[in-house]
């Protein structure tokens, strides 16, 4: 399952969002307050049957009329919900920055300094590559391949992209405990498909422009012989992608859990040492095996190092610690760096604004600080005690409908209710904020902030190995707009921002905040039984508590869904991944399912009201699409079918809605239309 990288990449240039024509959060409120039912009729498409489309129904007029804004690659709700937090940031990153009197090394210092220090365009084109001198050197002076499994470590600390990431997480197999897994990296196209599909022009032409954006970037840093660099650097990616593993097959957490002891791995390995890759990296004492994930793309990794010169290896690392640090040396590399990064793997058509970076870039080094101001100042504690509310509904839901479920027996069910009764719920924000006294940032030196910032997050990682799991900590920001379920720690986290309009509606009725905020918490639970998570017990441990007859039943169900959304295409030509997407689209089959169900269990007996002519089961289904609500461009629409375990919004809402019967009653589909499926077709798991 997911783990923390102790390497963090190179700043995506697809984090931050800009604001475009969309109902502002004043705007939200007031006419949710007018309306009572959350709902926009201005938005809707009522050409469209919601029979036909529902999806298109609910936001046609929306869909057509909003376009994405020029530096994003996907526009929609919560990108909408994303730039408003943004917005909050900059007056919090601002603020700082303005302020000359802060303490040396407060909070405040530390978001002004490391702002101020981005900010400083004038300084960063002056010194060019300069910041990036001694790196580069000290790649330049490696004498044998030996040495590049310290390199490799070093690497880890500063945020270098790698062939092998080393993470530390909880042992799945024995959850009470840390441990340090190593998976499959080292590329710098999204995933092995742009390397080895040689029949799709698309990837071809991508690949071409990939060279060519090596030969830039290497020239811009000096490097000789850029070409034959690129050649080299391109040649050895596409051995490293003919070994790496799928993304369906990087899906089993059974398959990807391999522990070895350091000396076995030695012996899998000839020219890559272990041994000396653990102390360079301080974690040799700390644990005496590692968790491999793909073992085959280890011993494909070690046929590379043996394979191609150490000349092509010194040509590989210098090229990915320049792509790492880019988007923070002058504006000579910034913008051939976004070129690619941006626009031809996105579609993106200009960059973000300069402040817009340096609030994103603030809020990505210093999250827990930035984000104790943001609940502060934009947190409301009374939508933090309505969220805890539902969320108890949704699991009082899934209680129910586990002992209600005809296809499983007695004894996994009570498996199964053993595991939900230990699900822990975080909504908001920690409780503990995390230290940053021991980090230094100055105002003039924006590449070593960011490596001892990212040392500082590679040293709290190691640091945690041989201690009791932090229950306590939480792996995104309180002003991330997101959430997650975690199989090991067996619970879901609901950040602050997640709980903000458009997303969630606090002048809104309840149904459609069932359906807006609603399915993401029946989301999140239902991961904890998707195909994935049901392989953890309720104590995060990977075991089978499942009867081989109910497992197989199980897996029938889920093979239909698989089949379901194999046939749907986001674009010409292009059809999602049904065992890509599986995990996330059980957990959005179930979490429909239950947002109706908790949302009856709230009402306490008493009946649902009619609102502006909507029933609630129809408003929070019209909730739900809105939530989902987006578009992307199509370079950025064809990365996510190939990488992404989401399916496009679309797909989760009428992909969802065709298999629940509620929505065939209450919006009154019939045989012939486009969104029925006959019964036998239909799947209901949760």
């Amino acid at each position: 399952m997911k783990r923390l990288l102790l390497s963090t990449l190179a700043l995506s240039l697809l984090a931050n969002v800009a604001q475009a024509a969309d109902p502002s959060p004043t705007t939200v409120v007031a006419k949710a307050t007018a309306l009572g039912s959350g709902i926009y009729p201005e938005n809707m498409d009522k050409a469209v049957r919601a029979q036909d489309d529902f999806y298109r129904y609910a936001q046609g007029a929306w869909l057509s009329a909003n376009e994405i804004p020029a530096d994003k690659s996907d526009w929609g709700t919560f990108m909408k919900a994303r730039e408003d937090v943004q917005q909050q940031l900059r007056t919090i990153v601002e603020s700082a920055a303005k302020d000359g009197n802060k303490r040396a090394g407060s909070d405040l210092q530390k978001i002004g300094d490391l702002y101020n220090s981005f900010m400083d365009e004038k300084k960063l084109n002056a010194l060019g590559v300069a910041a990036l001198k001694s790196e580069l050197a000290q790649i330049a002076s490696l004498k044998d391949k030996a040495a590049i499994a310290r390199l490799i470590a070093h690497f880890h600390e500063i945020g270098v992209n790698t062939p092998i990431r080393a993470g530390v997480g909880q042992d799945s197999k024995n959850s009470s405990q840390y441990a340090v897994d190593i998976s499959q990296g080292g590329l710098g196209l999204p995933n092995r498909d742009y390397y080895l599909k040689q029949d799709d022009a698309r990837m071809a032409d991508i690949r071409a422009k990939y060279k060519a954006h090596i030969e830039k970037m290497l020239t811009l840093a000096g490097e000789k012989n850029a070409t034959a660099q690129a050649d080299n650097i391109i040649a050895l990616e596409t051995a490293l992608a003919k070994a790496q593993w799928t993304a369906v097959e990087n899906r089993d957490p059974v398959k990807t859990y391999n522990k070895l002891a350091v000396s076995e791995l030695n012996k899998m390995t000839p020219a890559f040492n272990w041994t000396s890759f653990v102390q360079a990296a301080h974690i040799h004492g700390k644990v005496n095996e590692l968790i491999i994930q793909q073992p085959s793309f280890i011993k494909g990794f070690d046929e590379s190092l043996n394979n191609f010169s150490l000349d092509a290896w010194k040509s590989y690392f210098s090229w990915h610690l320049i792509s790492a640090y880019s988007p923070f040396l002058s504006s000579d590399f910034v913008n051939e760096d976004f070129g690619f990064k941006g626009a031809t793997i996105a579609g993106i058509k200009e960059n973000r604004s300069r402040d817009k970076r340096g609030v994103a870039l603030t809020d990505q080094v210093l999250g827990e600080t930035v984000g104790k101001i943001y609940v502060e100042k934009y947190f409301s504690p009374e939508v933090k005690q309505r969220t805890e509310k539902m969320v108890g509904y949704f699991l009082e839901a899934f209680k129910q409908s586990i002992e209600t479920l005809d296809w499983m027996s007695p004894e996994t069910k009570k498996q199964a209710q053993i595991k939900l009764s230990k699900i822990s719920v975080k909504i908001g924000y920690p409780r503990q904020w995390r230290d940053y006294s021991s980090l230094t940032i100055k105002s003039d030196d924006l590449v070593g902030n960011l490596m001892r910032a990212r040392k500082a997050r590679y040293d709290r990682e190691v640091a945690k190995l041989g201690k009791p799991i932090d229950r306590e900590e939480w792996h995104m920001t309180p002003q991330t707009v997101n959430a997650y379920y975690s199989p090991e720690m067996n619970e879901i986290v609901f950040p602050a921002a997640r709980l903000q309009s458009p997303l969630f509606d606090v002048n809104a009725e309840d149904a459609f905040n069932y359906g807006a905020l609603g399915i993401s918490i029946g989301h999140e639970i239902s991961h904890a039984f998707d195909d994935q998570g049901a392989q953890y017990d309720g104590d995060g441990n990977l075991r089978n508590w499942w009867t081989a007859e109910d497992q197989e039943k199980f897996k029938k169900k889920t093979r239909v869904l698989v089949e379901q959304y194999n046939t749907y295409s986001p674009l010409p030509g292009h059809f999602l991944n049904g065992e890509l997407t599986l995990g996330e689209n059980i957990a959005d089959n179930a979490g429909i399912v239950m947002a109706l169900r908790a949302y009856k269990l709230s009402l306490q007996g008493k009946p649902a009201p009619v609102i502006d002519g909507w029933t609630a089961e129809q408003r929070l289904f019209m909730g739900l699409a809105q939530a989902r609500r987006g578009k992307s461009r199509e370079q950025r629409a064809i990365t996510l079918i190939k990488t992404d375990p989401h399916s496009p919004g679309e797909f989760r809402v009428n992909g969802s809605l065709v298999n629940h019967p509620d929505f065939y009653s209450s919006f009154d589909v019939k045989p012939g239309d486009k969104m029925y499926l006959t019964p036998d077709k239909r799947v209901s798991i949760w």
